[in-house]
């Protein structure tokens, strides 16, 4: 089996290519999430173990029912979360937004993705809303994730 790299929320996991997820849909593109609950932010630097390709500027966001799922630690239906990667361009004394990398999504519902924990996981390239970056039915991004609890890595902020 032929390795690939599959993004997560805040990581990156080396894994093999496994087979499509048989009657999993796709994930759609989560529009207006910048418009959604901002959870907390983050930037990886060159010399993480992360970096390639997860170096850049990290911003997570949660849909209403995701905001629940943080606070509570259940995430009903319906919770969407969205990993927005964006460049880190240096200057002299301050680090900015660039272009965007990618944005990663997880979608619960069981009924659609009981073979992946409940969560659908998928990931877009740049500022496409079409060119998907997963080819796994988000089997490999569960691998990464089934050990956490509920499958998700963002811990809510005080």
């Amino acid at each position: 089996m032929k390795p690939v790299y599959h993004f997560i929320l805040g990581g990156l996991v080396l894994v093999p290519i496994l087979p499509v997820v048989a009657g999993s849909p796709p994930v759609p593109y989560p529009e207006g999430y910048r418009e959604w609950t901002h959870v907390k932010s983050m930037v990886i630097e060159p010399g993480h173990p992360l970096a390639t390709p997860f170096e850049g500027i990290h911003h997570i966001y949660a849909n209403t029912p995701a905001t629940e799922g943080l606070r509570g630690g259940a995430y009903p239906d319906g919770s969407v979360l969205v990993f927005d990667l964006l460049e880190a361009v240096r200057g002299d004394t301050a680090i900015g937004e660039g272009e965007r990398k990618l944005v990663g999504v997880m979608v619960r519902d069981p009924s659609r993705y009981g073979e992946t924990g409940g969560w659908g996981f998928e990931g877009f390239a740049g500022n496409s809303r079409s060119e998907r970056l997963t080819d796994d039915g988000g089997a490999g991004c569960y691998a990464c994730h089934q050990p956490e609890p509920e499958a998700v890595f963002t811990r809510p902020r005080d």
